[in-house]
């Protein structure tokens, strides 16, 4: 309970004397391309450029670990980074509304993975990779390892399912934001108690 308190208290911190307004359009047009993810795997997004970076970006990271890891780690850096922004931005700067807007990016790279995991059988979308000897189809792998390839189809279920959870947690969390910082916009701004 005290866990709770203290956050409320961080929060109501953070709230006073922020505006909501620009935020909540900030809202909308990230929530909006988190969904556009998950219509079409064609879609342009906000996220798609640095999810696609992450994600190779992980292929290399996690290089260390044998070739399972390294294929895994694609998918496992798209979603450890915004997890991780979040964490950076919460830990430096206690940005409450940043951390809410990387759930709707960590929903953004569920949506961004599930066709990909749809198709690990069919094997029909175009691949694309910085390098230029990819190694095939990541999901394809991973899952028939696993022995789940006939599964992958629920697997694309669940990574939506999680999208749409993560998405919705966002928006949740931002719409609770913006209810503190209308209730705090004329409060006077706290000074920093000692430490």
């Amino acid at each position: 309970m005290r866990a709770v308190q203290r956050v409320s208290a961080a929060i109501d911190t953070w709230a006073t004397g922020r505006d909501w307004r620009w935020r909540a359009a900030l809202l909308l047009l990230l929530v909006w391309q988190a969904a556009a993810s998950m219509r079409s795997t064609e879609s342009f997004t906000l996220f798609g450029g640095i999810n696609f970076g992450a994600h190779e970006f992980g292929h290399l990271f996690f290089a260390f670990g044998g070739e399972w890891l390294s294929i895994a780690g694609g998918s496992l850096a798209q979603l450890l980074v915004p997890i991780g922004a979040a964490t950076a931005l919460l830990a430096t700067s206690r940005d409450w509304f940043g951390a809410a807007v990387c759930l709707i990016w960590l929903g953004a790279s569920f949506g961004d993975l599930a066709p990909y995991i749809a198709d690990a059988r069919a094997q029909e979308l175009d691949l694309v990779s910085f390098s230029e000897e990819a190694s095939g189809h990541d999901w394809h792998y991973l899952l028939a390892n696993a022995g789940l390839l006939k599964q992958d189809l629920a697997v694309a279920r669940l990574a939506r399912f999680l999208a749409f959870v993560s998405i919705a947690a966002g928006v949740l969390a931002s719409l609770y934001l913006f209810l503190r910082m209308a209730a705090l916009k004329n409060a006077p701004t706290p000074t920093p108690s000692a430490p």
